[in-house]
């Protein structure tokens, strides 16, 4: 167990080494490098109405070591912290499977997370869009009718209205301008671009633009509803994943019962170790592809 134990060790400094940041002097360096190369910032007056951090420099203010640093180092201190447990506990297989099982959780995690940021982002915009329907209905101009709208929406959605009053104003590209909020926002990528179609398709034709706005703010609340709909009917085949995923522990509490070893064979064994890695991965592989059918019918 030797050899298997030194080949934990490193692979374990080799993700802390690259998940670390570099020292200070070397930091030092890129921030002079950058500086030196960086573009000279634009016009406040002409990018006001963009999301924080689009008119120039990181956000934070550009302070050395931001939040990109901080969530390097904790991504280290976990995987070392993981993988040392699990090699405790179960040797080196132990390890690398742990680290493993904790990749596939953070992962959902994150999708998760993701998923209702995304929800919550199309709801926001379609009460805001129902506003600015209304706005238009009641004889506003467009540009006006946006700024009126904005007020009273979410943070989201009123730098969305804000984006429209502004570009409409100056007789910019409206899709271009949505664009433009949806990279600062990627949980309004597919709403955005939709407003931004039917904009110009109302501009183009000279389609009403309440209407417009109205069949938008509609398909978006389908879409919401479609999404909830679908992720209640395949709750039952998520359960059945996790539950099936989780059917080794019980197997494995089981044999110690009855006498068998199982434990001892996994964690003491060349060809246990090889088992445990095996097994995980599989287990792994199988959570995330039940996540990607899911995922793809939810995702529009």
């Amino acid at each position: 167990m030797t050899n298997a134990t030194s080949a934990l060790s490193l692979v374990l400094l080799a993700a802390a080494a690259l998940v670390l940041p570099p020292p200070s002097t070397a930091r030092r360096r890129l921030a002079r490098l950058v500086a030196a190369t960086a573009p000279r910032r634009p016009d406040r007056r002409a990018v006001r109405w963009l999301p924080a951090g689009r008119a120039g420099g990181p956000r934070g203010g550009g302070s050395r070591g931001g939040p990109a640093g901080g969530r390097a180092v904790l991504t280290a201190v976990v995987v070392l912290a993981v993988g040392g447990l699990g090699g405790l506990l179960a040797g080196p297989g132990g390890g690398l499977a742990a680290l493993a099982l904790a990749g596939v959780t953070w992962r959902r995690w994150r999708a998760g997370r993701a998923r209702r940021a995304r929800a919550a982002a199309t709801a926001e915009l379609a009460d805001a869009l129902a506003a600015l329907a209304a706005e238009l209905r009641a004889g506003a101009a467009p540009a006006r009718a946006a700024e009126e709208a904005a007020r009273d929406a979410q943070p989201l959605a009123a730098t969305t209205l804000r984006a429209l009053a502004a570009t409409t104003r100056l007789g910019g590209d409206v899709a271009v301008a949505l664009r433009a909020v949806s990279a600062q926002h990627p949980g309004l990528a597919a709403a955005t671009e939709w407003l931004g179609r039917a904009w110009q398709l109302a501009e183009r034709h000279g389609i009403g633009l309440a209407e417009v706005v109205d069949a938008v703010r509609r398909d978006l609340d389908q879409q919401l509803r479609r999404d909830q709909r679908v992720r209640a009917h395949t709750a039952g085949a998520r359960l059945s994943a996790a539950v099936l995923a989780g059917l080794p522990v019980p197997g494995v509490l089981l044999g110690q019962v009855v006498g068998a070893r199982p434990w001892h064979v996994l964690t003491t064994t060349t060809a246990g170790q090889v088992l445990l890695v095996l097994g995980t991965g599989l287990v792994s592989a199988g959570l995330l592809w039940t996540a990607r059918l899911v995922d793809r019918v939810v995702l529009p």
